[in-house]
């Protein structure tokens, strides 16, 4: 007796199992959440727009990035060439998750394209 194969992919309705092909329609995305596997476990993959504040420079930086926040923010306070590793003191003061890389990129570079900080601390809630 053979077995039929079936390719499987995950929703971005969480992580049940839908045959490949099968699409969620509605007000969900039809675009399945990129997902990775990590020791046994689904994971997904999420990138964050994010806007940092510096005390000490008194300036806003925006980035992005696939790695999680916290791990991020580290290597900013670390001293190091380039803009962010002049000060050792900054802090998350908004974040956007996006379900795809160039969403995020996108919406990094809408907000420095504003090249205001007035909007830049409207968004916060300045």
């Amino acid at each position: 007796m053979q077995s039929e194969i079936t390719k499987r992919e995950f929703s971005s309705v969480g992580l049940e199992h839908l045959p490949y092909k099968q699409r969620v329609t509605g007000s969900t995305p039809v675009t399945p959440t990129k997902v990775i596997l990590i020791d046994g476990f689904f994971y997904a993959m999420n990138f964050t727009t994010y806007i940092l504040y510096s005390k000490q420079a008194d300036k806003y930086y925006i980035g992005f990035t696939s790695t999680d926040i916290n791990e991020r923010l580290e290597k900013h306070n670390t001293n190091h060439n380039g803009f962010t590793g002049k000060f050792n003191d900054w802090e998350v003061v908004h974040t956007e998750i996006f379900d795809d890389k160039k969403a995020a990129m996108t919406r990094e570079k809408e907000i420095k394209n504003w090249k205001s900080r007035k909007m830049i601390e409207k968004l916060i809630g300045v």
